[in-house]
Parts: structure tokens; sequence; C-alpha cells
């Protein structure tokens, strides 16, 4: 047996395990002395209008909109008035709108090209949800580092990415462009995705600006409806969401992005405690706040403001500097400045921090690129989006079939498969939601994939599309049924549209759309054994599938090399990585269900908690109609083979709360982790807490550490983790962020919902 020992400081991520070393961008570069000198110069030359113009974000494919100026984008930005622009995604159109700023301006201030560069510019990778699932920190930061050089090279130096929203309800459709339920990881994520977009240093041409958002709890909109309103209060707002964008200005971020929601009634794009308190004064961001599409304009929608004139002045005394497409900044900053509604030192602060990151990204030197510059290398990125999908499949289900699970399929000559589904060839939804620049056309289906898996094997593939992702006919339920009936074995390619998630598009219900699982029943009475790959930005509460299919993959949308990382892991060629970091639900009713949760007085059985009632008690919190736990909990991915984990083992049963809270002590607890199956496999250990007999109630897991680790058949390894002050400190009934003394529960374990905790005395 070999025997190796990693230690791990959870709040800082174990960028050191799981990465190559790489340098985070140094935050100073965009507001050191000698960026914020030259801030300042410019400043001191600039008039009252240039100032507000730096302040205006306009859309170049909708600059004539609801609410626009009516003169068009290029008078704006040939006469000062624009400081930014989205939408501009190629060299040509971006060199264009500079030409005019740096030709024909009095200051000559190049422009800021943003665009959602989500999952991928062109190259697109698995969906943002897909690739919280692989667990993997690094990998995720290399996706982010290919994406900013395929965009940058088209001069968008901005990305509206990483989104951090904490989500718990599968319902909301941007649950696809986040991390998940978890703070935690959520908080991991931010930071790798800030590094690889913005590289080691700013003005390196192929780096771009991140922008956390959607500052701050807009993943908790009400009934998952997108834009609603969110109720949330400060000890969950500080616990919950706002952690990842904590890390995201802790890793350098140099801009946020305020959310369409409101908080304690007040919209985020106006809302001094979060973005003047928390993220200037208590955090100390240098960066700039961009606010989101028109929502400063929504301020009077919202009811805190009953004109134009209003609305900006809220918006910029709270703390936004930048107006996305509501040109409200621009056409009412010079008059409330002028009256002194507006100090004039706000708005120099607001244009300063955008001169600032202007200055950090090289812009005044090198403000065009080459038109005719050749694409980033392709075929790295085809490899490593499909490395990317393969590590992001979650295995849910794979049973026996003859006597051994049915994944890794055979590959023998002779062999029949069926593939069966409208999700099997389908090039466009293989990108997901918000896929940039990407085209269909690069993208390789599971169908043409393993058409050239069969015909090398010797197989032999047959193919029924059955019916449409929301359709009602069942006219091709009959050729699907023929198709199973003659095959060994039947690949479903079932789920949602590829735009089914995203902006606007919410659900009230999370089964398979349309007549799919009538499909799925047609095709499992004919006995063939049933391998279902899921499709989809967002748990889908698939209970009977769960229960009925001999294997269950979750694919996400998963880039453009969908088809061959699928088959792939099909044929055991690589091995299911992925793990959840949102449960999924049995049914919509659940919902909200995750993992960390509040003890209830009267929980359904909580072997820790003293007084809980017994196992069968029927006064308890659940359904009559319905388990409470979740179909499949946070963490959950089973792989080609089994690992056994050793009880959990503590540096110490007892410590002071205070010597930890003041960072003069750390817990050592950790685990042999054993490869007990015939396989190599690569497992995620998790590492999870709980405290009790403190002043507020504290969840009942709380992810606090986790590391991937590959095993040799038969292999076992010692894991260590640390856990200190970072870790175990929360926001007590003082409202102060502290360790308390009270019990300390740990878990190591393969997901949220197994293992046995050991128990440390925290001691005053």
């Amino acid at each position: 047996m070999r025997r190796a020992v990693f230690i791990v400081h959870a709040r800082r991520f174990l960028i050191a395990l799981l990465i190559p070393a790489c340098a985070r961008a140094d935050p100073a570069a965009f507001a050191g002395p000698e960026t914020t000198a030259r801030a300042n110069a410019l400043l001191a030359r600039m008039t009252l209008e240039e100032k507000a113009g730096q302040l205006n974000q306009l859309s170049a494919d909708q600059s004539t909109g609801p609410g626009a100026n009516p003169q068009n984008a290029d008078e704006l930005v040939k006469r000062g008035m624009v400081g930014a622009i989205l939408n501009a995604g190629t060299a040509r159109e971006t060199n264009a709108y500079q030409r005019e700023a740096m030709e024909d301006t009095r200051l000559r201030i190049p422009i800021l090209f943003g665009l959602d560069v989500i999952h991928g510019y062109r190259t697109i990778f698995p969906i943002p949800l897909g690739l919280s699932a692989t667990w993997d920190m690094g990998l995720i930061e290399q996706t982010a580092r290919f994406a900013a050089g395929e965009a940058s090279r088209q001069g968008v130096r901005w990305t509206f990415s990483p989104m951090v929203d904490i989500a718990r309800d599968p319902r909301w459709g941007r649950i696809a462009e986040g991390a998940g339920e978890d703070p935690y990881l959520g908080s991991a994520v931010a930071r790798a995705y800030v590094r690889g977009y913005q590289g080691i240093r700013l003005d390196d041409p192929s780096s771009i600006i991140a922008c956390a958002k959607h500052f701050v709890g807009y993943g908790a909109a009400e009934g998952g409806r997108d834009y609603n309103t969110t109720e949330i209060s400060e000890r969950t707002l500080r616990d919950v969401y706002l952690p990842p964008f904590h890390a995201a200005v802790d890793e350098g971020a140099g801009t946020i992005m305020s959310a369409f929601n409101s908080i304690d009634g007040v919209p985020a794009s106006a809302n001094a405690f979060t973005l003047t308190q928390v993220l200037r004064k208590e955090w100390s961001f240098q960066g700039f706040v961009d606010s989101d599409w028109a929502a400063i304009r929504e301020t009077m929608v919202h009811g805190i403001a009953n004109d134009q004139r209003t609305a900006a002045m809220k918006s910029i005394l709270a703390g936004e500097d930048m107006d996305m497409e509501s040109k409200l900044f621009v056409s009412e900053l010079p008059g409330l400045v002028g009256s002194g509604a507006v100090p004039v030192a706000r708005l120099d602060e607001a244009v300063r921090r955008i001169l600032r990151i202007k200055v950090a990204l090289g812009l005044f030197e090198h403000p065009y690129v080459e038109e005719d510059a050749a694409p980033t290398d392709p075929e790295k990125g085809r490899a490593l989006a499909r490395k990317a999908a393969e590590e992001s499949f979650v295995l849910l289900e794979n049973r026996l079939s003859n006597g051994s699970p049915i994944l890794p399929l055979l590959h023998l000559p002779g062999r029949k498969i069926a593939l069966i589904g409208p999700l099997a060839d389908s090039a466009a939804d293989m990108l997901g939601s918000w896929s940039a620049k990407g085209q269909s056309k690069d993208v390789m289906t599971l169908r043409n994939a393993l058409s050239d898996r069969a015909a090398r094997d010797g197989m032999i593939l047959s193919y029924a599309k059955g019916t449409d992702i929301a359709g009602a006919s069942k006219s091709g339920f009959a050729e699907a049924v023929r198709a199973a009936k003659g095959a060994d074995v039947a690949v479903l390619a079932l789920g949602e549209s590829g735009h089914d998630t995203g902006e606007a598009s919410s659900r009230s219900r999370l089964d398979l759309p349309g007549n799919q699982e009538e499909l799925l029943e047609a095709v499992s009475k004919t006995g063939t054994p049933i391998v279902l790959i899921l499709f989809s930005g967002r748990p889908l509460a698939t209970p009977w599938a769960a229960e009925h299919v001999q294997a269950l993959l979750l694919g996400w949308f998963p880039g453009i090399d969908a088809g061959p990382a699928l088959v792939r892991t099909l044929f055991g060629d690589s091995e299911p990585q992925g793990r959840l970091t949102v449960s999924i639900p049995r049914s919509v009713g659940q919902v909200p269900v995750y993992y960390n949760s509040l003890n209830t007085g009267r929980p359904k059985a909580d072997p820790i908690a003293p007084g809980a009632p017994k196992p069968g008690a029927h006064d308890v919190s659940g359904y009559l109609d319905e388990k409470s736990t979740p179909l499949y909990p946070f963490g959950r991915g089973l792989a080609y083979t089994e690992f056994s984990y050793s009880p959990v083992q503590l540096g110490a049963t007892a410590m002071s709360a205070s010597s930890i809270n003041n960072g003069e002590s750390r817990l050592t607890v950790g685990a042999d982790i054993r490869n007990t199956g015939s396989r190599d496999g690569t497992e995620t250990v998790q590492l999870y807490i709980r405290l009790r007999g403190t002043s507020v109630a504290r969840p009942v897991r709380e992810l606090k550490g986790f590391q991937r680790v590959h095993l040799a058949a038969g292999e076992a390894r010692h894991l260590e983790f640390s856990l200190g002050r970072d870790e175990l400190a929360f926001w007590n009934i003082e409202m102060r962020d502290i360790v308390e003394p009270g019990s300390l529960y740990v878990w190591i374990a393969p997901d949220s919902a197994r293992g046995t905790p050991a128990e440390v005395d925290l001691t005053p």
C-alpha cells in the first residue's frame, strides 16, 4: 500500500494541491499609485459631460432600444459619451468603435468592450453548473484562461463572468450559470474563474477583466421566478450569499455587477448597504460596479424612484459606477452634480475606478487588435473542452446487468446499440445557454461520435429520435421501440433544450419536457437495458427514471466535444468524475431542498441532536406524500470503481475556540481512502462540519474542504484537512464573525448524506 499525506487549509481552497503554481493578477494593478496617478491626471482634464460619459455603457446591437438616446452609438462615442460597449464581439466591430474613441474624441479615452463570455467564447465548454461538478479548480481556471485568450483577440477585454450566485431553487433558470448551492465550493469556483480570466498580468493582451455577478442574492428569487424579489436575513446574506463574492474580490476581480432583485426592500442597483458598506468599506473593493441591463431605470418600476433623475441619483449615491443601457447616468448626472444633489467627489470616484481598469488593461497603449490574427489553437481548445466534459459527467445510477454494472459498456464486435432520443443528434442544444460566439457546426454530437465508435469496433448502431424535446406526438415511438427490441442496450438521450435554462427561463415543473418520459417508459417495457443520459441546465426531478433505468448519467450541456466525451465515458476510456454541486429533488414540491439547511425542532431523523424525535415518529417535519430527502444529495456521484473510508482521525478531541479565533491553532482531521475496486479511479473526498451549542442555529452540515485523489486499484492514501478560524467562524447572535465554543462534528465522506462524524469539544 502506498501512503501519502495531503494537508489542506480549507478557506484557501487547496490551490497548491490541485493546480500548477499560478500567480494571480495583482489587485494593485488597478488600484496602485501609478495607475491611480494616471487616472487622476486624466480626470483633472475632463468636463462634467465627459465624466458622465465614462459611466455610460451601451449595447452595440441594441443601442436604439427602449429608453435609448436618440443619437446612435457611433455619434455618442465620437462625443466622448460612452465609456464601455457590450455585445461588440468581433475584432472588426471593436476596432471600429475604438477608432472613433481614439481618433475623434478630445481626450482619446479607449472604450472597454464587454461580452457574456460565460463558458467559452468560440470554444464552448460545459455550462458553469457542469464545470462546477468537476470540483477541479485547476480545470475551471484553464477553461477561463482559454476563453480569455479567444475573447481578447477580438478586442473583448471584459467578461460578465463568473456568476457566483448561490442557487437553491432549480426552477430558477440561471442556476445553470453558477456553481450550485454551497458557499464554500462556490467561493473556490469564483477564485478559479478570476485567476483564469485575469491571468498573472492584466496588461497581458490575453487577459480580460472578470466581473463577479449578480451582487447579491439574485439566486434566492422567490418561486424560482427570474428577476423576482428576495427575502434574505442579514445573517443568511453574510453566511451564504456573500462569501463567493468576497472570494472573487479577494482574488482580485476588477469589477462587480449588481443584481436585478431587491434586498430588504431596496433594489440591488441602489442598495448602499451592499454596494458601499459591505463591498467598499468592509472588503475594500477597488474596482468598479456595473449595473445589470437597464437595472438603474428599473428602480422606478421597483417603486423607489418616480422619475429618471431620482433613479440615477439613488443609484450613484448607493455605489453604482457604470450604467448598463439605462442611459440615465449620462443624461442626468451633469444636472445632478450641477445642482449639488450628487457630490462631484462621488462622480469623480466612479470615473476614477473605471479609468484605472482601462489603464491596468493597457488599453491606452494597445487599444486595437489584429483583425486577421490566427485563432487560438482550436485543437487545444477542443481537447480541453472534451476533458472538461468528461470530468463534469455525474454518474447517479449504475445497476447490474448480467452480473456486472452496465457501465462501462462492452464494445464487442457485433454488439447492437440503439441510440434513442431528441438530444442524441442536436448540436445546437449541446452548447447550452449563453454560448457567446459558439457555433453548432463546431459540435460533435453523441450520434456522430457513437457512429464513429461503432464503425471502428464493429458494433451495430441504430438510431431513432422518438420524439421532440417538448413534443406531444407519439408518431416516433414505434420506431424507437423497434430499435430497442433489436438491441443489446438502449442509450437514451433525453432532457431539456439548451435554451430552457439561462436568463428568463424559469420553470414551474422539473420533469422531462413534453412526452419524453412516456417515450422512456415505452422503451423500458421492451426489457432492453437502458443507459439514460440526461441533458439539462438544472436538476430535473426524474424519480421514475431513477428507479427503472440501469444507468443514469447526468450530462448537463457539455459543449462542443459532447459526443466524443460521452462515448469515451460510456465505454470506459475515461471515468465519470463529476459530483453534484446541487441537490436533486424528487419532486418540485420539495423545492427548495438543499443539504446545508438548518435543523427543525422536529426533524425526521437526527442521531446527533438530543431530544430529537425517534425514527417513525408522526409529528415531524416532512410530507404526507413524499420523502423529505432529495432524490440525490449534494456531493453524490459514482465512479467505475468503489472506495472505502476509514473513521475520521482527529488531531485533538478538544480545542480552545478563542485560540482558533485568534489564529493561534488549527484542528487537523484525516481519513484513509482506499480504492476497493478493480479499476483505477478518482474520488472527490469531502469534509463537512456541524456546530452545536452555539448562539444561533447552524446548518446540519457544511462543506469546509475537499480533495480530488486518483487511486489505482487497491491503493490507499491518508488524506488530511486543516480547520481553523476561516472554516469555523460564523455570524453569531451579535452579528460578529467569530468562532464560538460548542460541539464540533466532523465528517470525511463521499457526499453530504453519508459518513460517521467524529466529535470535538470547542472549549472557551
